[in-house]
């Protein structure tokens, strides 16, 4: 038997590889960008000093995500041409016009104002500063449509037509707004937020743990827990609503998911657990629940979905795959309704800061956002198979000529690449985390803020620039001289009581 593995199979192996390390670094840079604008709006109408605190914490994190998705992002592109050519002439001039609308409308708001938002407390108004980080969230969710766009219409196509075996755009509208995209940049923008809240509220946890109760970590924790108590509950909706799209436009995916062979008649069964034997067809050891398919994916009682055997062969996605990447995502997003709805009860006790136990839970829940995602993406890109543009075009007709060596090798100088360069890039990001937001009276980097001596040499010879120099003896630094990547701006006209918040 030749077991050999076909240049097509390492082709896809690589491309999942890729967007998987890929997709986790947008996901936190677009709910991060979102949730820092929120934090100095705050700080805005507040004047507390906190939410600035809290502002320079996450925009460190912030840039570090948001430096490695778009390393990331650019060889995915790269991917296309030299692994997937036939996918590239096929259907590049629908996916090519969309990728640039996202580069000429969101990549460059982003990067245009990212400068501003990272390094320009010092350099503009406060309100000028506020507008910068508004318009880096706001590209990331247009960034988001863009992508969101671009896939769904590889799941639901439509607006084109076929000419000499090429993707020909008719209806720009029809091809942005197919009938799935709605359903998957709601799911995707709101899963996005969920991500970034699990992991401030496991930052918060850490250090609530670590005996901290200032009012920048008790506030960052309690923000999250809210928007995920929110957020989590609104999301589940979401997917029942992108399931009965999913079913209209897509049944063989659902056929899968469910681990559904045979169309039932009078009501279907939902399937909680077993294992799918696409050689045999069948769900082996399912335990399921009568009618509750139906329920579920039709809204009512006795609705009909059809089973994989009413589709060819050649047809039908790896169920063996979805029916469990689902029950993954979906088990996830249950427990974290049910995390939230814990807060809440702390919350209204008062033990929301005190309570270690559900601290301990919600570190343990920090990556299960990124989890759920993964999982979330494995059900739609597997389930979308054989083909890469539904019903149109199938995968096998889109990959390169190229050998199995070729791509092996590639695919070896990738995993090694990726886990050096990325999981330094996550290293770094942990060690911020457990850093942790300045303390009152301390600079972001935890030096003693002690106001400055007019006339004293800045410890950072560049810091001269803002006027006011350094402590005389030169052990710590005032507030106004802080010159470090990201700036904490305090009045040294101000006592320190009056800028710390109790």
């Amino acid at each position: 038997m030749n077991t050999a593995i076909s240049a097509f199979d390492l082709a896809r192996i690589q491309f999942a590889f890729t967007v998987s390390f890929h997709i986790v670094f947008p996901a936190l840079s677009i709910g991060l960008a979102s949730f820092i604008a929120v934090l100095e709006w705050r700080w805005l109408q507040t004047g507390k000093a906190y939410y600035k605190d809290l502002c320079l914490f996450w925009s460190k994190i912030f840039a570090v995500a948001f430096g490695m998705g778009v390393v990331s992002g650019v060889v995915m592109s790269y991917e296309f041409g030299t692994n997937w050519s036939g996918f590239s002439s096929f259907a590049g001039p629908v996916t090519g016009p969309l990728l640039m609308y996202e580069v000429m409308t969101a990549f460059f708001l982003e990067a245009g104002f990212l400068g501003i938002m990272l390094f320009g407390w010092q350099r503009v108004s406060p309100r000028a500063h506020f507008g910068a980080t508004l318009m880096v969230a706001i590209g990331t969710l247009i960034s988001t449509f863009w992508i969101l766009a671009s896939n769904s219409w590889m799941q639901t196509p439509q607006g084109f037509d076929i000419v000499d075996k090429r993707v020909v755009p008719v209806d720009w509208f029809k091809i942005i707004f197919n009938p799935s995209f709605p359903y998957r940049l709601a799911h995707m923008a709101m899963a996005a937020f969920i991500v970034t809240a699990l992991v401030v509220a496991a930052v918060g946890a850490w250090h609530l743990l670590k005996g901290r109760r200032d009012n920048a970590v008790k506030k960052m924790f309690s923000m999250a827990l809210w928007m995920l108590l929110v957020l989590a509950p609104i999301q589940a909706f979401v997917g029942d609503a992108h399931g009965l799209n999913t079913r209209e436009y897509q049944p063989a995916k659902i056929a899968a998911i469910e681990g559904l062979w045979d169309t039932e008649k009078g009501g279907t069964a939902l399937n909680l657990f077993g294992i799918p034997d696409m050689q045999a067809e069948t769900t082996k050891y399912a335990v399921s629940i009568p009618h509750l398919g139906s329920l579920i994916l039709t809204h009512s009682w006795d609705g009909e979905i059809r089973g994989l055997k009413s589709f060819p062969k050649e047809d039908r996605p790896d169920s063996t795959i979805v029916f469990w990447s689902f029950r993954v995502m979906a088990g996830l997003g249950i427990a974290m309704i049910g995390f939230a709805a814990a807060a809440w009860v702390l919350r209204r006790r008062g033990k929301l800061y005190d309570a270690k136990w559900f601290h301990r839970i919600a570190i343990a829940m920090g990556p299960t956002g990124f989890m759920s995602l993964l999982a979330g993406w494995i059900t739609t890109e597997v389930g979308r198979q054989p083909w890469v543009v539904y019903g149109v075009k199938r995968t096998v007709e889109a990959v390169s000529p190229l050998s199995a060596q070729q791509v092996g090798i590639s695919l070896m100088a990738f995993v090694v690449i990726y886990f050096l360069v990325f999981g330094t890039g996550i290293y770094y990001m942990l060690k911020l985390m457990r850093t942790g937001p300045a303390l009152p009276g301390h600079t972001p980097d935890g030096l003693p803020e002690v106001p400055s001596v007019p006339g004293g040499t800045a410890r950072r010879p560049l810091s001269e620039s803002t006027g006011v120099g350094a402590s005389a003896v030169g052990r710590s630094r005032s507030f106004s001289t802080y010159s470090g990547p990201m700036q904490s701006t305090y009045s040294h006209a101000k006592p320190v009581d009056q800028m710390i918040d109790a």
